[in-house]
């Protein structure tokens, strides 16, 4: 399909082909790169490619339905294409070899494989990393293709499109070094609603930095940052330490009932199969990815704010009062208080911490 020009121009810029994220956003999000043809929203391509991240949904449902084909079973070798993907020199990736895998976890957005004699295969997908299941000792794909699990009944592959490989892969022994691996964040579907409060009130951010920060909260980034908020009625921008009382409870509801109500949606979507369609742009969203199109609740065209490699996108009658959040007089605020790239969110750091 053809790539619209300023939208081409922005990406190459940032050494991010078109390719990767046609790659993988499916029809939906290829259509919503098509509507960014403005110079003014070049950078709102790398907001795209964020909300491509496999958030706390997504995860779950990958492990789910990875259980009953590893679990129990011995990991009898890796495949490893690219050397950049592990980033663990010790123990050796061969000490993995023939280890039964005793249990999967999930640990923040990472997926992990608990080994025996004590080891732990951590896995993250970052942008453009998906996994497949595949018949046994299946040939890793040319280009995209990173590594290979094999097991007694098939095959795990893990692929990622682009060049500029971000998924990585650590090998590690004990509790304690997969616990150093652990940003901090808060489960929320683990915690009640004074746990949550206090989380918030930790730093004065805005909520979209709030509830994406991965020190703060497990799980949760751009996409399903922007339906929790939608559905608590709360603009993206408002600072976490002048919340309400009321406005704590409904954000607490709401991304308790947001991650629930999506894993059980990719649940029945995936049914005894395996995810091979995993995107943060899905029709049933109310306001993610939608820019322009209507609020399922009240109709208004529904806006965004880009910022560097952020996107957040939201209802103005909703959530704002009517108001709109406007890129340019907001700038000075999203620079102090959002991530400058993906990295950085991920490593739940900042250069400039206040």
């Amino acid at each position: 399909m053809p790539r619209p020009e300023a939208a081409a121009t922005g990406i190459m810029a940032t050494g991010i082909t078109w390719r990767i994220a046609a790659a993988v956003t499916g029809k939906a999000g290829q259509a919503r790169l098509q509507a960014r043809g403005t110079r003014r929203h070049q950078d709102g391509i790398l907001g795209l490619l964020l909300s491509l991240m496999p958030e706390y949904p997504d995860i779950v449902v990958y492990i789910e339905r990875m259980r009953p084909r590893v679990e129990k079973q011995p990991l009898e070798s890796v495949r490893l294409v690219s050397p950049f993907l592990l980033r663990t020199v010790d123990p050796p990736l061969a000490e993995v070899h023939g280890r039964q895998v005793l249990g999967l976890r999930r640990l923040g957005k990472r997926i992990v494989l608990e080994l025996t004699d004590n080891l732990f295969l951590v896995l993250h997908l970052m942008i453009a990393g998906r996994l497949h299941w595949k018949s046994r000792s299946a040939k890793v794909p040319a280009k995209v293709g990173l590594a290979a699990f094999d097991f007694p009944a098939g095959t795990l592959v893990l692929t990622e499109a682009g060049t500029k490989k971000r998924a990585s892969l650590h090998l590690l022994r004990g509790e304690a070094a997969l616990a150093a691996l652990d940003p901090g964040g808060l489960e929320v579907l683990e915690t009640d609603q004074a746990a949550f409060a206090a989380a918030l009130a930790k730093e004065n951010h805005t909520l979209k930095r709030a509830l994406t920060d991965p020190r703060l909260f497990s799980g949760i980034g751009n996409a399903y940052s922007d339906e929790i908020l939608h559905r608590a009625r709360l603009s993206p921008l408002q600072l976490t330490q002048k919340l309400s009382q009321a406005e704590i409870e409904r954000l607490y509801q709401a991304t308790r009932e947001t991650l629930l109500d999506w894993a059980e949606r990719l649940r029945q979507e995936v049914g005894e199969g395996f995810p091979e369609k995993v995107t943060a742009f899905r029709e049933e969203m109310a306001v993610h990815g939608r820019h322009g199109q209507p609020c399922p609740i009240c109709g208004s065209p529904v806006q965004r704010i880009v910022y560097a490699e952020n996107e957040t996108n939201y209802c103005p009658r909703c959530q704002t009062g009517g108001k709109l959040l406007a890129d340019r007089s907001l700038s000075r605020l999203l620079k102090d208080d959002w991530p400058r790239s993906i990295e950085e969110l991920e490593e739940g750091r900042r250069d400039n911490p206040r």
